[in-house]
């Protein structure tokens, strides 16, 4: 056995490793980037445990694991609200937590949000493939999704000391699950009549529960298309929505017929729909925490707008921002 690692004595629902910035320069061959949807959260975890804020550590969706401790280490669960429990007792997020060998960490159902992220002191030492530790569980590209005795090799740590993320620093995750979403429009807005495009932006989505780290399906009005949509060459395909197959950008509005797919960390990278929108990076966070059923309401930016958001959420997750307890 590692002389640092965890033991998964419950799963939790696809429950996986994720590494920033993931697995990149490999799109071209199929493999998706990968990686953790809310890098907020996921960052600032690794911080408060003394971890390069890109360190690998594990991200859990709406049911988090039982993990058992083989070796003393720092911890520190952030996302969302997953009740976590040491050796049965409610332990706070957000903050630094030492434990000792032997110990048990639990995490429950989600109460708010959907994603939680545990680091590890030291992070976890899982092989790299192609570069990353990120797993793509679809096609166990990584590894994948942890399952009940699994042994999790974990890092050398650093010293570190107990720190806590200061609220006004954490994402907020609103109560009445309606999301802002900053999108940009392009590359192929110019499908849809202008009128849909301003749609698109006033009017509220659903997101569905047919949804993955794949895409996000959303629920709302219907598009009307551009004159070039509906007249085009039979090598562009039969519906309004079809296109050469082309490159699709990371958080692009892929438009499937009449359903718009937002394209998120496991997605593919070429298709042949239009994509009219595409959600600023910096957005990814609340994406990864909205719920089937949360209503998303899109805010029309341009790419220097989206570079000011990237810029201010590299801000809260730079080291030093953490204060102490």
């Amino acid at each position: 056995m590692n002389p640092r690692s965890l033991t998964v004595l419950k799963p939790g629902l696809e429950t996986t490793v994720q590494e920033l910035p993931g697995r990149i320069g490999y799109l071209e061959q199929g493999f998706p980037v990968s990686g953790p949807f809310d890098k907020w959260s996921f960052r600032q975890a690794n911080l408060l445990v003394g971890n390069d804020r890109d360190a690998a550590a594990l991200e859990c969706q709406f049911l988090g694991p039982s993990l058992r401790f083989d070796c003393p280490a720092m911890v520190a669960v952030t996302g969302a609200d997953m009740r976590p429990r040491l050796d049965g007792e409610p332990v706070q997020m957000w903050q630094s937590l030492p434990v000792r060998a032997g110990q048990v960490l639990d995490l429950g159902a989600a109460q708010t949000g959907t994603r939680a992220y545990v680091a590890l002191s030291g992070g976890i030492d899982t092989p790299p493939v192609l570069g990353s530790r990120a797993v793509f569980h679809m096609a166990r590209v990584g590894g994948h999704a942890l399952v009940a005795d699994q042994v999790v090799p974990l890092g050398t740590p650093t010293e570190a000391g107990l720190l806590t993320i200061p609220p006004p620093l954490r994402p907020v995750f609103p109560t009445d699950r309606r999301w802002q979403v900053e999108a940009m429009v392009g590359p192929n807005d110019d499908w849809l009549d202008p009128a849909s495009v301003e749609m698109f932006f006033a009017a509220d989505w659903t997101m569905q529960a047919k949804s993955s780290r794949t895409g996000l399906r959303l629920t709302g009005p219907q598009f009307s298309f551009a004159h070039r949509a509906l007249h085009k060459n039979s090598d562009h395909g039969q519906d309004p929505s079809n296109i050469i197959d082309h490159g699709y950008p990371l958080g692009a509005v892929n438009l499937a017929g009449q359903t718009p797919i937002i394209l998120v960390n496991d997605s593919p990278s070429t298709g042949g729909f239009i994509n009219p929108f595409t959600i600023a990076s910096a957005a990814f966070w609340k994406l990864a925490q909205t719920r089937p059923g949360d209503i998303l309401q899109f805010r029309r930016i341009d790419r220097d707008d989206a570079g000011r958001l990237r810029a201010a959420l590299d801000q809260v997750t730079n080291p030093g921002v953490p204060a102490r307890v």
